[in-house]
C-alpha cells in the first residue's frame, strides 16, 4: 500500500502564502498610489468642473479615475493626464511617491506656486508637460536627474531665473519647451549635449548673449524657435548644417549680419522667421532652393538691393514680409497667390 504524500498539501500552502504575499504587496502598492492622488485632490482649490470631486472616490479603483492609466503587469499608476481640466491648485509633495509614474501632463489649467523636490522620485519619467499654467520660481535644477525623460514642456508660465546646465544630462530628451516665461541669461552649452533634440523652443523669455555655434551639434532638429529675446551677434553658419530643420524662428532679436548662404541647403524648411532684426546685405539667392518654403519673413531689417526672381520658384510659399527694408524690384504676389508684406 502506498505512502500518503504529505508534498500536495505542503506546497498548496507555500502557494497560498506566497499569493498572500504578492496580493498584499499588490494592494499596498495602489493604496500608496491612491493616496498619493487624493493628497493630489487635497490641493485642488477649484475644479469648475467636477472632474476629479465626482470621480476620484475610495469606493473606486484607482485605476478607473479619470485621467489615470494604471499598468498591466503591476497595477501601479502609470501615467496621469489632467490636462484642460481648469483646475487650480498646487502639486502636493506626494505625487513623488507615484514610484511607477512615466507619464504626466496637467497643461492647461491654473496650477501655481513651485514644484516640490519629491517629484525626483519619478526615476521612470519620460513625458513631463507643465504648459499653460502658472507656477513660479526657478526652473529646478533637479530636473537633470530624469535620465528616461524625452519630453520637457514649461510653456506659458512665470519661470524665472536662468536655464539650468543640468538639462544637459537629459541624452534622450527630444522636445524642450520653455517659452513664454521670464527666463534670462544665456543658453548654456551644456544643453547642446542633449543630441536627440529635435524640438528645442525658447521663445519670448528674455535670453542674451549670441546664438552658440554649439547648437550645430544638434543635428536632428526640427525646430528651432529662439524668437522674442534679446540675442545679438551674427546668426551661426552652422545652422545651415542641420538638413532636418522644418522650421527656424529667430524673429524680435538683435542679431546682425548676413543671412547666411549656407540656409540654402535647409531644403526641408517650411518657415524662415528672421524679421525684426538688424540683418544687413542683401537677400541671397540661394533661398530661391528652398523649394518647401511657405513662410518668408525677412521685414523689419537692414537689407538691400533687389528682390531675387529666384523667390518666383518658391512654388509652396504662402506669407512673404519684406516691408521695412531698402529692397528693390516688384514681384507679384497674385501671380504666386501670396500674401505680401
Amino acid at each position: 500500500m502506498a505512502k500518503p504524500s504529505f508534498l500536495p498539501p505542503f506546497m498548496f500552502g507555500l502557494l497560498f502564502a506566497t499569493f498572500r504575499v504578492i496580493l498584499s504587496a499588490k494592494y499596498s502598492s495602489i493604496t500608496v498610489d491612491q493616496s498619493a492622488l487624493l493628497a493630489l485632490k487635497s490641493h485642488i482649490t477649484h475644479d469648475p468642473h467636477n472632474f476629479l470631486t465626482t470621480n476620484w472616490s475610495t469606493s473606486t479603483s484607482v485605476c478607473s479615475w479619470i485621467g489615470v492609466t494604471c499598468g498591466s503587469k503591476h497595477y501601479r499608476v502609470t501615467a496621469l493626464n489632467l490636462s484642460s481640466m481648469d483646475l487650480t491648485g498646487t502639486i502636493s509633495s506626494q505625487l513623488g511617491n507615484l514610484s511607477f509614474l512615466a507619464w504626466l501632463d496637467i497643461h492647461q489649467n491654473s496650477f501655481q506656486g513651485s514644484l516640490p523636490i519629491e517629484l525626483t522620485n519619478l526615476r521612470l519619467m519620460k513625458y513631463l508637460d507643465f504648459g499653460d499654467n502658472s507656477f513660479n520660481g526657478e526652473i529646478p535644477l533637479w530636473f537633470g536627474c530624469f535620465s528616461k525623460l524625452q519630453t520637457l514642456s514649461l510653456y506659458l508660465n512665470n519661470f524665472i531665473g536662468v536655464i539650468p546646465s543640468t538639462l544637459g544630462n537629459l541624452s534622450k530628451l527630444e522636445l524642450l519647451s520653455l517659452d513664454g516665461n521670464q527666463i534670462s541669461g544665456r543658453i548654456p552649452n551644456s544643453l547642446f549635449k542633449c543630441k536627440e533634440l529635435k524640438f528645442l523652443s525658447l521663445l519670448n523669455n528674455s535670453l542674451e548673449g549670441s546664438i552658440p555655434t554649439e547648437i550645430g551639434n544638434l543635428t536632428l532638429l526640427k525646430t528651432l524657435g529662439l524668437g522674442i529675446n534679446h540675442f545679438k551677434g551674427e546668426i551661426p553658419s552652422v545652422i545651415g548644417d542641420l538638413t532636418s530643420l522644418v522650421i527656424i524662428d529667430l524673429f524680435y532679436n538683435n542679431l546682425t549680419g548676413e543671412i547666411p548662404l549656407v540656409f540654402g541647403n535647409l531644403t526641408s524648411l517650411r518657415e524662415l522667421w528672421l524679421c525684426n532684426n538688424k540683418l544687413t546685405g542683401e537677400i541671397p539667392f540661394v533661398i530661391g532652393k528652398l523649394t518647401s518654403l511657405q513662410v518668408l519673413c525677412l521685414s523689419n531689417n537692414k537689407l538691400t538691393g533687389e528682390i531675387p526672381l529666384v523667390i518666383g520658384n518658391l512654388t509652396s510659399l504662402q506669407l512673404l514680409y519684406l516691408f521695412y527694408n531698402k529692397l528693390t524690384g516688384i514681384i507679384s504676389c497674385f501671380f504666386y497667390s501670396l500674401f505680401c508684406y
